[in-house]
């Protein structure tokens, strides 16, 4: 909204909370206020959605009617109202179990190829958004891309012994490693993706900041990340070390930027060499606009790290 506002475009923001960037508050769920909405529209970038974090608040049929039949509705009065190109902001946790290599094994090489393993209800019911898409976009010839986002929220981490043991933005530079991006390359890969789906047609892309790793250093990374890590980058300990930092002892999964880059000419900026050099000027790491936005919660009322409401 922001972008895409300052780029001189006409916006229509719908959410089901009152913000200064919405202007429509309703919910992508109800069929009558999706349909008022799309009525002149040109394009539709489509990120409603619940989150991992509502699992523990929001029942599954919720999950159902937001992600998948919200996604349908949004598609079908799409095509009604002869839209031109969808793009909707899926999630790198459809992949679910896949990401979790057994015991032993080298590090997950993800890309667009893995096969989804169903975790939980939220990468269920976003790889169902995802199929739909896909079923729409081929009856219908409606240009549609896919975005499968990896971690940008501002939060804090939801896991209580990495919260405990590493400062918050620690945890965000050790996973542009592997599996975080910036906002605001998140947000340049979205104003990419609805100036190149008409020509694409339909696809899918991993969004996540360049990994220096390679498939050589997937079984190393699995048991001992530092010293890859102290490697590729020979000056990464300095930079901590004027911080307080460290770094993971292990990660599990590396995902791959590959096809995003190549095929809509994405250049994300803010990767792990990019917040050293920042970190080394005594400057913060994030891109203005993620410092701009700032966290929001996932609930109306959160008082803790993911509050039920």
């Amino acid at each position: 909204m922001r972008a895409l506002g300052e780029e001189g475009h006409d916006v229509i923001g719908l959410d089901v909370l009152a913000s200064p960037h919405t202007t429509v508050v309703g919910s992508v769920a109800d069929r009558a206020c999706v349909r008022s909405c799309m009525a002149g529209v040109d394009a539709v970038v489509h990120a409603a959605t619940l989150h991992k974090p509502h699992v523990e608040s929001h029942r599954r049929a919720e999950f159902v009617d937001i992600n998948i039949t919200g996604t349908l509705n949004l598609l079908e009065e799409a095509v009604a109202a002869g839209v031109s190109r969808f793009v909707f902001t899926s999630t790198t946790s459809t992949f679910g179990r896949a990401l979790t290599p057994e015991e032993g094994a080298p590090a997950a090489w993800i890309t667009e190829d893995v096969a989804p393993v169903p975790r939980n209800i939220y990468g269920t019911t976003k790889t169902a958004a995802e199929n739909v898409c896909e079923l729409i976009a081929r009856d219908h010839g409606l240009p549609c891309l896919i975005l499968r986002t990896s971690r940008f929220f501002p939060e804090a981490d939801d896991r209580d012994d990495v919260r405990s043991a590493f400062d918050d933005l620690n945890i965000k530079v050790n996973e542009l490693l592997y599996r975080r991006v910036d906002i605001e390359d998140v947000v340049s890969a979205h104003l990419l993706a609805l100036e190149r789906a008409p020509a694409i047609g339909f696809g899918r892309y991993i969004i996540s900041a360049t990994s220096p790793f390679t498939r050589d250093d997937l079984a190393a990374i699995r048991h001992d990340l530092p010293s890859v890590v102290r490697r590729l980058f020979p000056d990464y300990e300095e930079r901590y070390t004027q911080k307080g930092w460290r770094m993971f002892p292990s990660i599990e999964r590396v995902y791959v930027n590959d096809r995003a880059r190549h095929e809509l000419g994405w250049s994300p900026r803010y990767d792990f060499r990019f917040a050293l050099d920042r970190i080394a000027q005594g400057a913060d790491p994030r891109s203005p606009l993620a410092l701009s936005i700032g966290a929001k919660g996932y609930h109306e009322v959160s008082t803790g790290v993911y509050t039920a409401r």
